[in-house]
């Protein structure tokens, strides 16, 4: 039976876009295919690993009738990426296999039945429902996803706090050490809800969503978050925990404040952090009226030194950090100045945008 023959991309575009959930090895073997149903014209392509579902379609397919099959969804994605853009390529069914043809090329791949194939059920009902644009999530999330904890025994950090609180949204993340924190405004007051998303999530709408102005369409209910756009359907688990208490760790009143170039300070810290500690990757910085240098050394006793001119008259201050955390952030803002707040040597710094209130990190100390 033939499923569909159209331009390679036609079917590689939409198996890319539910493919990157796909565990290269699972327990369940099922779960390492993709589901293809076929209904009329239009094929559903849909991938799970139980707590992340992504469907997604193609219009285009062969004849009028109805079937489904699961395929190895990698070995698929492989092949057609192997093939020539302009490839004509068709998939057929025949018994237990599919046949993969462009040209003069055929691969025969193993199929699962389809009824064995998992599916997360839809929510009954949903609290809130949001409508930013593609391209406002997408930055939202970017702001703050780095901070998020990966494999953390304290599962609630391997994720993004979504707050929804009237007329705002924020989102959290933060793995301990520091802490990433944005907000944005939106047109509909909406009931106060805070949900978890998982880290596999959040790198997926990451993925997934463009830098445009269509709707995004959020639905959040008890245990699940739903998302829509384009032609796309992701829905995930939410993680069920307590996170922390993110307000308190904001500091309010540190009172030494630097306004720095980005840039400049973002290759500062690249050029020190050759010479860093491979383990603990610590820079000091140093201030004095008018400069500050960034210090760094390591086991070898080798030395890197900068000096930026700075505006500062208070007093001398000597304080460390993970220079990862701090290229972190000014990597994933994109602003002319930063603006650095610190208080003393064990107090944490805080670093905005200069009249920029949505935006704040906090990244601890660490002793040098």
């Amino acid at each position: 039976m033939l499923l569909i023959k159209t331009k390679r991309d036609n079917i590689l575009t939409p198996l890319q876009s539910v493919c990157g959930i796909v565990e290269k090895r699972h327990t369940l073997p099922i779960l390492s295919n993709v589901l293809i149903e076929k209904s009329g014209d239009q094929l559903t392509w849909l991938a799970t690993d139980i707590e992340i579902q992504i469907r997604t379609h193609t219009a285009g397919a062969a004849g009028a009738d109805k079937t489904a099959v699961t395929v190895g969804a990698r070995k698929l994605q492989d092949i057609l990426r192997s093939l020539p853009d302009s490839a004509e390529v068709s998939l057929e069914l025949s018994e237990k296999r599919m046949q993969v043809k462009a040209g003069k090329s055929r691969f025969n791949l193993q199929t699962l039945p389809a009824e064995d194939y998992p599916r997360m059920s839809q929510a009954e009902s949903e609290q809130v429902r949001l409508q930013p644009t593609q391209k406002q999530f997408k930055r939202l999330i970017g702001l703050v996803q780095y901070a998020m904890a990966q494999q953390d025994i304290r599962y609630y950090l391997n994720g993004l706090l979504l707050v929804v609180t009237g007329n705002e949204v924020r989102v959290v993340a933060t793995d301990g050490h520091r802490l990433a924190y944005a907000s944005e405004q939106i047109e509909e007051a909406q009931p106060r809800t805070e949900v978890i998303l998982p880290r596999k999530t959040i790198l997926e709408l990451s993925r997934l969503l463009s830098d445009n102005d269509d709707v995004l369409d959020i639905r959040l209910s008890p245990n699940q978050a739903q998302f829509r756009f384009g032609d796309i359907e992701l829905v995930s688990k939410l993680i069920d925990g307590k996170f922390p208490d993110y307000e308190r760790v904001i500091p309010q009143s540190h009172n030494k404040v630097i306004t720095l170039p980005r840039t400049m300070l973002l290759q500062s810290l690249h050029r020190a952090a050759i010479l860093t500690n491979e383990k603990f990757r610590g820079v000091r910085l140093v201030l004095a009226p008018g400069s500050m240098k960034i210090i760094s050394n390591n086991a070898d006793q080798e030395e890197a030194q900068e000096e930026i001119e700075i505006s500062y008259d208070a007093e001398a201050l000597d304080i460390g950090f993970n220079v990862t955390y701090l290229l972190d952030v000014l990597n994933n803002v994109s602003i002319e100045n930063v603006e650095i707040r610190l208080a003393d040597a064990n107090s944490s710094a805080l670093i905005t945008l200069p009249g920029n209130e949505r935006f704040k990190y906090v990244v601890m100390p660490m002793r040098i």
